[in-house]
C-alpha cells in the first residue's frame, strides 16, 4: 500500500504540473461525473426522452454507488490532497479515496447509454468521457490512480452485470405484487446501510492522521467524516422511494415518456420544480447530524424524493394532461 500511495502521489504531481490551464476542463469533466449533474440529467432523461432507458440507468447508478461506497468504507484509502502537501487541492472531499465514485458513475451512465444506442459514436464518446471524468478526478488531487482504475473496474461489472441480467429481473419484478415489490425495495434499502454501519463498526477509534491536517484545510475548513454514514442512508432512501413510486405507478398502468416538445419540457421544469422543493428546501430545514433521528429524517428526505419522480410526478404529469396513459 505505501508504494501504491508514494508512486501515486508522484504521478498526481506529474500530471498537475501540466499546467494550470486544465483547471477548467477538468473541472467540467469532473461535474458530467457528479452525482449533482445526474440529479438534473436523469430526470429529462426518464421524463421527457425514454422512461424505459431512464429506469436502466437509475437502477445501474444507484447499485454502482452503493458498492462504491461499501468499498470506500472497507478499503479505508486517504486522498491524495490529504496525504502529501506537494499535491495541489483543487477540491476538498469528506469521504475516503479508494475506490473513485466518478469514475464509477461514469461508466455506470454513459456505458449503459451506449450499451443502449449500440452505435460506434456512441461508444467512442462514452469512452472519451469515461477516461476525461477519471483523469479529472487525479488532476484536482482527489484520487490516486488506482481509485480511478478500481472504480472504472467496479463500473464495467456492473454494467456488464445488469446488462446481461436486466430483462430476467425486470420480467421476474413486474410478476410479483405490489406489496411484494414494496417490501422487496424496503428491505433492500436498510440492508446496504445496515451492511455499511457494520464496515464502520469494524474500523472503530480510526482517527485522521494528524500529519494530514494541515494538508486537508488548503481545500477548505471542513475537515472529512470519512466514517459518516448520511450519504448511504442517502442512497438507501432514494431507493426506497424511487422503487416504492416506480411499482406504484406500473400499477396504474405505467409511465412512458411521450408527446410534443412542449409538453416534454414542461414535464421538465415541474418535475425539476418537485425535486428541489424535496430534495434541496426540505436538505434546509431538516438536521444533518449522525444521530439516528437526523438520519431517520435524510432517508425519509431521499425516498419522497424517489417516490416523487417516479410516482408523483408522472401522477402529476397525467392530472395537468402533459402525458397520456400509456392504455389510453
Amino acid at each position: 500500500m505505501d508504494f501504491l500511495i508514494q508512486s501515486g502521489i508522484d504521478f498526481v504531481v506529474f500530471i498537475q504540473g501540466l499546467g494550470n490551464w486544465l483547471e477548467g476542463p477538468m473541472r467540467f469533466f469532473t461535474f458530467l461525473g457528479s452525482a449533482e449533474f445526474f440529479f438534473l440529467a436523469f430526470p429529462a432523461l426518464y421524463w421527457s426522452i425514454d422512461s424505459a432507458l431512464g429506469l436502466r440507468v437509475a437502477y445501474m447508478l444507484m447499485a454502482n454507488s452503493a458498492l462504491i461506497d461499501l468499498s470506500k468504507l472497507a478499503l479505508a484509502g486517504p486522498r491524495p490532497y490529504w496525504v502529501s502537501d506537494r499535491v495541489m487541492a483543487f477540491a476538498g472531499e469528506t469521504s475516503f479515496g479508494v475506490p473513485s465514485g466518478h469514475a464509477g458513475r461514469a461508466v455506470a451512465l454513459w456505458g449503459t447509454l451506449a450499451t443502449h444506442l449500440r452505435k460506434g459514436w456512441a461508444w467512442v464518446t462514452a469512452l472519451v468521457l469515461i477516461f476525461f471524468i477519471g483523469f479529472s478526478r487525479i488532476y484536482l488531487g482527489v484520487h490516486f490512480l488506482h481509485d480511478v482504475l478500481l472504480g472504472w473496474t467496479l463500473g464495467a461489472l456492473l454494467l456488464w452485470l445488469l446488462t446481461t441480467q436486466w430483462g430476467r429481473l425486470s420480467a421476474w419484478l413486474r410478476g410479483q405484487s405490489f406489496c411484494g415489490q414494496a417490501g422487496l425495495a424496503l428491505a433492500v434499502s436498510l440492508a446496504y446501510p445496515l451492511i455499511a454501519a457494520l464496515i464502520v463498526q469494524a474500523h472503530a477509534g480510526y482517527e485522521l492522521d494528524p500529519a494530514w491536517i494541515p494538508n486537508i484545510l488548503r481545500a477548505g475548513p471542513e475537515l472529512p467524516e470519512p466514517l459518516a454514514l448520511g450519504g448511504v442512508v442517502s442512497m438507501g432512501g432514494l431507493f426506497f422511494g424511487f422503487s416504492l413510486g416506480l411499482a406504484w405507478m406500473e400499477k396504474q398502468g405505467g409511465f412512458r415518456a411521450s408527446g410534443t416538445l412542449t409538453k416534454r419540457v414542461l414535464r421538465y421544469v415541474l418535475g425539476v420544480l418537485g425535486v428541489g422543493i424535496l430534495w434541496f428546501g426540505l436538505g434546509q430545514v431538516l438536521p444533518h447530524g449522525e444521530d439516528l433521528a437526523s438520519q431517520i429524517l435524510r432517508y425519509l428526505r431521499y425516498a419522497l424524493t424517489g417516490a416523487w419522480v417516479t410516482g408523483g410526478a408522472p401522477w402529476l404529469f397525467f392530472r395537468f394532461s402533459l402525458m397520456a396513459k400509456p392504455e389510453s
